[in-house]
Parts: structure tokens; C-alpha cells; sequence
């Protein structure tokens, strides 16, 4: 029996929506994932910070993270070869779970990456603007990105933008991101050999020697920096689940997006190291001049360290910044689009969501939804404080850590009737997942406990109570709210008549 039909015999319930079929292979599934994950832009914003929290350990911190996301991702490749639907956490949880905790769980999904996709929206206009400077040799063009109108007004045309590549479906969305993520691994791989070089010729700022106490977990100092490698985990690596979420677009849709979402973390893993140690190598953990313990260096590392590094093409890594957070700006529509898209067919959102274009195949309506979403939320948080911005920003780790967990314990579920039937069902099936869901889980209630202290994040709070956590918590509400109003309006998704929960049977 072939996997097609096997995957057909074991989810009744399932159907496919008029996605374009066979149109994304495995490495234009990869190329998407790393985008997504946007390197270039998360490494030049979190190396700073870390180095700070954990010193020449980053790399153990790295590996510490890096753990949590591969054992999700190993569950979330199970319950794609059985399950490939393009509703990914929301389709598994419904049907391991039931349609509640389903909706909850594509719920989570969706508002974090609309607020992800106005977080990368800006930052790609701020290294725009960044880049006139460069080009014209004027300091006062970085500052435009200031001007609030003309700030929104950019930020909007980069997120149309985006749109009109997504809504034209996966042929030119996978043209669109081989260019600016081959190009954004240029230039890191160019920074990393030029720092190395560098350390070589005596030419290095501070010249650190790489040294094996720097892999080693266990040299970490204390429990919260491993909390704190976690919690970074939970922002460096996320984006390799939109793998899974064009399943239906893909070539081998039960093998090729849970491969291409395990390739994509551990390349992206491999990535991070290299850059990581040429910046250590290069610059040191000082907090002085460009150590990379410096806080005042902390907003974007390579803004600081590519021109001793680069010499005069250091404009290439503000350019690959600039296009890192543009490629994953159009690629991050890949996921809420068809995850809304899954909801919408399956009765779970009014049926308008379902709908696909007839000349692309792609999510139309889910797509412009979207992108109106992410707009709205930018406008609005944006005009109320740029504190009430960020701090959405770091309060959508807790939403990430929701659904994340709960699609890996999804596949712990689904699957417990053949768990224990030999060594590959135990490990893929079972333990990976859990002990990855669990981690995950364990982070969503740390940060939404540590979030209600007021100093949190920016600082602002409202009666007491940290902003960050009044945002979370606020929007993991409407979720709920949303539901049970969908709920009202369309009772037979919530009633198991559309999306039935079932469990995989085992076949020995």
C-alpha cells in the first residue's frame, strides 16, 4: 500500500482545498524554512544579547536550544508523513484533541506570526532607510525611519508587498526567496571567513581562541541561563514549521516537508555556530568598543563589527539584512495564510477563508486577510506607544511555546496506541515529542509568570501588572473569545461533524 493511500485510509476527515500540488520540492523547502527563520536578521539581534547573559558559552546555549525545536520537529515529521494538511497545528491538535483545543492551538499560530510579520515589516524599513544612508553617504537618511507617517506609510508598502508575492502562490514565492536568502548566506559566510581571517593575521580586535569549554551545557553557570537558552531557542529557530504548512504544495507531501522542516533546524543550526564563533573569535565578550558584551552594540552586532570585519563592502551585510527581513517577511505569509485558509474549509472560520485563486492556487483570501492583520496591528500598536510594539513582540514567546506544544503533544497522543511498538514509534512518536512539548510548555507558563512583573521587557505595566503579560495573555484571550463566537455562528466543526477527532491505529 502506497503512502498516499495509507495517509488517505488513516484521516477520514481530511481534504484537500485547491492548493497547487507538486509545486515546492526539498530544497525549495528548505530555501522557504531558512528564510522564514531569517538568520541574517536574527543573528545581528540576538548575538549582543546573549553574549551578555552567557559569555563565550553561546554556543552551549545555542546547542541547549537547538534540542527543544529538533524533538518538535521530529513529532511534527510524524504526524506529517500521516496527517499532510496545510492547517498543520490546528488540523493535528483537532484531530488528536478535539476541535477546542484545535482552534486554540491554529489560533496561536496565527497571531504570532501576524505579529512577527509587522515586527519583520519594520525592521526591514529601518535597515531600508539604513541603506539609503550607506549609499548616499548621509548620516540623516537612517533617521527618516523616525518620522512616524512616513514610517507607517513604508511599512505598509513592504507588507503589500509581500502580500502580492505570496498571493501569486509557491512558483514565485520559491523564485523570490532563492535570490535574497542565497544572497543573505553569502555575505554571513563572507563576515565568518573574513573574521576568521582576521583572528589569523593578528588583525582581530580582541582574538579569543576557540576552546571546547565553549560546547560544553554543563560549563553554563546557572539554571536561569539555561532558561535563558531555551527562551532564546524559542525566537532564533522559529519559522522551520513552514515546512509542514505547504505540505499540500509539495512534492511527496507525506515525506518532503517533515525532512525539509528537520534539514531546515539543522542547517540553520549550523549557520548560527559559524557566525557565532568567527563574531567570538573576532571580537571577544568585552563591554567595551566592538566586544560583543558591549550594550551599547547589543541593537544589531553586524551593524558594529562589519566594517572592521568587512572593510568596505560591509554595506553587503547591511544589504543582507535588509533582505533577510524581507525575505522572511514574505515567507512568514506562507503559514497564517494556510493555516487560516485550512479553518476556513474545514468550517472552522466563515467559508470566505477557504477560498483559493483560480490563476495562482493559492490562499487568496487568507492571504489579503493576513496582510490587512498584520498592517492594522502595526498601525495600531505602533501609534499607541512603541513600548506597547516590542512588547507584543516578546510576548508572542509565550504563544509560540502554546502551539508549539501542543502539536507535539498532539503527536504524542495520536499515536499512543503504536507507541511502544518498537524502537523508531518510541523514539519519533513518542519521546521526542514529549519531552520537546513539555519543555515547550514548561517555557509558556515560566514566561507568562515571569511577564507579570512589571520591569519585564520595556518596563510598562498597568495597575501593577507587566505589559508584556497583560499583551499575551490579552491576546491567547481573544483566541478564546473568537472561538465562541465561531462557535455560535458554526457549530458543526465545533460539534466534531466536519474535522473528526480520531487517533492512529496501530498496524503491526
Amino acid at each position: 500500500m502506497s503512502n498516499r493511500e495509507t495517509a488517505t485510509k488513516t484521516t477520514t476527515g481530511l481534504s484537500e482545498k485547491g492548493l497547487k500540488a507538486g509545486s515546492v520540492g526539498l530544497i525549495g523547502a528548505v530555501v522557504i524554512g531558512v528564510s522564514c527563520i531569517a538568520p541574517a536578521y536574527t543573528l545581528t539581534a540576538a548575538l549582543g544579547p546573549t553574549v551578555s547573559e552567557v559569555g563565550v558559552h553561546l554556543p552551549a546555549i545555542f546547542l541547549v536550544g537547538f534540542i527543544p525545536m529538533l524533538l518538535v520537529a521530529l513529532g511534527y515529521r510524524e504526524l506529517n508523513n500521516a496527517m499532510p494538511d496545510a492547517g498543520t497545528s490546528f488540523t493535528w491538535a483537532s484531530r488528536a484533541f478535539g476541535p477546542w483545543l484545535g482552534w486554540m492551538g491554529g489560533w496561536g499560530l496565527i497571531a504570532a506570526t501576524i505579529i512577527v510579520l509587522s515586527n519583520l515589516a519594520a525592521v526591514a524599513v529601518d535597515f531600508f532607510y539604513l541603506m539609503l544612508a550607506q549609499v548616499f553617504s548621509n548620516d540623516s537618511l537612517a533617521d527618516l525611519t523616525t518620522v512616524l507617517p512616513l514610517n507607517i506609510a513604508t511599512t505598509l508598502v513592504f507588507i503589500a508587498g509581500a502580500c502580492w508575492i505570496s498571493y501569486r502562490g509557491m512558483e514565485t514565492t520559491k523564485t523570490f526567496q532563492y535570490v535574497l536568502v542565497a544572497f543573505q548566506l553569502l555575505v554571513l559566510g563572507w563576515f565568518a571567513i573574513a573574521a576568521f581571517a582576521h583572528v589569523a593575521n593578528g588583525t582581530a580586535f580582541d582574538a579569543t581562541a576557540i576552546q571546547a569549554d565553549w560546547f560544553n551545557p554543563f560549563a553554563v553557570e546557572s539554571f536561569s541561563q539555561f532558561a535563558a537558552g531555551v527562551s532564546l531557542s524559542i525566537f532564533i529557530f522559529w519559522g522551520w514549521d513552514v515546512t509542514l504548512t505547504m505540505n499540500e504544495e509539495t512534492k511527496n507531501p507525506e515525506k518532503t516537508p517533515g525532512r525539509a522542516a528537520t534539514v531546515t533546524v539543522v542547517v540553520i543550526m549550523v549557520i548560527y555556530m559559524t557566525v557565532s564563533l568567527a563574531t567570538l573569535a573576532f571580537a571577544g565578550i568585552g563591554t567595551e568598543g566592538l566586544g560583543a558584551g558591549n550594550p551599547e552594540n547589543q541593537g544589531s552586532i553586524f551593524a558594529v563589527l562589519a566594517g572592521p570585519v568587512m572593510g568596505p563592502f560591509a554595506i553587503l551585510m547591511s544589504l543582507a539584512i535588509l533582505s533577510s527581513s524581507a525575505a522572511s517577511l514574505q515567507s512568514t505569509f506562507v503559514s497564517p495564510a494556510r493555516t487560516l485558509l485550512s479553518m476556513g474549509h474545514y468550517k472552522a472560520l466563515p467559508k470566505s477563508f477557504g477560498k483559493i485563486s483560480p490563476t495562482y492556487k493559492s490562499p487568496s483570501y487568507a492571504t489579503i486577510a493576513a496582510a490587512i492583520a498584520a498592517a492594522a496591528f502595526y498601525v495600531i500598536t505602533r501609534t499607541l506607544s512603541e513600548n506597547a510594539l516590542w512588547d507584543t513582540i516578546t510576548a508572542l514567546g509565550m504563544m509560540i511555546c502554546f502551539y508549539y506544544g501542543i502539536t507535539a503533544l498532539a503527536c504524542v497522543w495520536y499515536f499512543h496506541a503504536e507507541a511502544f511498538h518498537g524502537i523508531r514509534s518510541f523514539l519519533f512518536k513518542f519521546l521526542a515529542p514529549l519531552v520537546g512539548g513539555v519543555i515547550l510548555l514548561v517555557m509558556f507558563f515560566k514566561t507568562a509568570y515571569d511577564s507579570m512583573d512589571p520591569d519585564y521587557g520595556s518596563g510598562s505595566n498597568i495597575a501593577g501588572l507587566g505589559l508584556v503579560f497583560i499583551l499575551g495573555a490579552g491576546v491567547i484571550l481573544l483566541g478564546a473569545v473568537l472561538m465562541l463566537i465561531m462557535n455560535w455562528r458554526h457549530p458543526e466543526f465545533f460539534k466534531g461533524q466536519v474535522l473528526s477527532r480520531a487517533s492512529q491505529p496501530y498496524n503491526p
